[in-house]
């Protein structure tokens, strides 16, 4: 496997190559020793202006909907930034943003938080209880608690809770509240077995989506090498689109030309070049198909034996809950607010009851493992009905969920 991706980088690298040149994307200046990648703007002359963060005395800010956080570390190649989560109160177990909610992310701006998080909820009430989390006593919250210095306040909290963030409900918030969980940390690919002494610093990760081409009034806003067109995505913006032969790349805030010549002294009198070139292309196409065939099928036999056990619980559902009725999509009987199902359910798992749209029928035998199944599979329908597509898992994501689900709930063991 080694191998083959060797060669595949190989081939790709030899196949393309980007070159940029100059458009009307303007990188803002370094705040301190920290570099500004394009599309971020700390100002009204750089960036794109829906990319905001700020420069405050050569540290780097990142404003939510009502509280900052420092900006500890951006990589501009994989659009990431680590924000600093808020501290503790000292000697108490309650976060400094409290206040404010927690981290509340505007959900109309390209930022989300990333999976690449995992999240520790701390001095919780019973509440808590009834989410899909892991609360158990002996959870890695617990091993956090024990084992560091910071949170020594919060050992009089008994209830903490732990997750990976990022998708659904956690794609733009993780909240800090007096009915839920006081306190939180968060950290960035964390390696649980290490001790915790070897942790890394607390962090939570950001990303950013790539930003479409820079904003124009006229073509004088644009250089030579694009065109002030209308956008058809937008209602009446108009943008540097990049000329034919150039493509946007995003993360450079250029119009690039592909080029297939890696030899400085030229390419144009060498037949075996030519022929080295077209084998390599070659090889790169017939390893990208066969990847993309194994990983295709792969695919498909996970997603029919996913629906292969949805069918049979579905069956089993029908057959115990008095002919499979089931609450209406639409249902004017509700709360003139709640009228539309998916708004509804959404409500209530914003306030933490998600379980009370759970047919009766099925809880009152159910254990608190097989309700603890059921609410996931509920938050994993909520996280599919984000308006942004970004927010929203892809089926093969969906599917692993779905066979991890139905894994806990038989008992079997999952493979990492």
């Amino acid at each position: 496997m080694a191998v083959t991706v060797k060669l595949l980088s190989t081939a790709l690298l030899l196949l393309s190559c980007s070159v940029g040149v100059t458009l009307a994307a303007i990188r803002c200046p370094d705040c301190g020793s920290t570099a500004i990648p394009y599309p971020l703007s700390t100002g009204p002359a750089c960036g794109d202006q829906n990319y905001k963060i700020r420069c405050d005395g050569g540290s780097l800010v990142f404003d939510t909907l009502n509280n900052s956080y420092p900006i500890t570390s951006i990589n501009g190649l994989n659009q990431r930034l680590v924000i600093q989560p808020a501290s503790l109160v000292p000697n108490t177990c309650v976060t400094t943003d409290l206040p404010f909610g927690g981290v509340l992310l505007n959900s109309s701006l390209p930022f989300n938080i990333t999976s690449s998080n995992t999240v520790m909820f701390l001095n919780c009430t019973s509440s808590i209880l009834q989410s899909p989390l892991s609360c158990s006593a002996t959870g890695l919250c617990h091993v956090y608690i024990n084992g560091s210095s910071r949170a020594t306040a919060c050992e009089a909290a008994p209830i903490c809770c732990t997750f990976v963030a990022g998708g659904g409900a956690t794609a733009h918030a993780i909240r800090a509240r007096e009915t839920g969980c006081r306190a939180y940390t968060s950290f960035v690919n964390l390696q649980s077995s290490l001790p915790v002494n070897r942790w890394p610093e607390p962090g939570m990760e950001l990303q950013w989506i790539s930003p479409p081409e820079p904003i124009c009034g006229t073509q004088a806003d644009c250089d030579g090498n694009s065109t002030c067109g209308t956008d058809p995505n937008s209602n009446g913006v108009r943008r540097c689109f990049c000329n034919s032969g150039l493509f946007w790349d995003p993360i450079q805030g250029v119009c690039s030309a592909n080029i297939t010549c890696q030899n400085p002294d030229g390419c144009g009198g060498s037949d075996r070049t030519a022929l080295i070139a077209g084998l390599t292309a070659g090889l790169g196409t017939a390893l990208v198909a066969a990847i993309i065939g194994i990983l295709l099928y792969r695919r498909h036999m996970r997603i029919v034996e996913a629906q292969e056990c949805l069918r049979k619980e579905r069956e089993a559902i029908l057959n115990s809950n008095n002919g499979g009725k089931a609450a209406k999509a639409i249902d004017f009987n509700r709360d003139s607010d709640d009228v539309n199902l998916a708004i509804y359910v959404k409500r209530l798992a914003d306030k933490e009851k998600l379980v009370d749209i759970i047919d009766p029928i099925l809880i009152e035998k159910a254990s608190l493992l097989e309700i603890d199944t059921m609410k996931a599979l509920g938050f994993l329908a909520l996280s599919c009905l984000e308006e942004r597509r970004q927010n929203r898992p892809s089926m093969k994501e969906i599917t692993e969920e779905i066979e991890y689900i139905i894994c806990i709930a038989s008992g079997k063991a999952v493979e990492n």
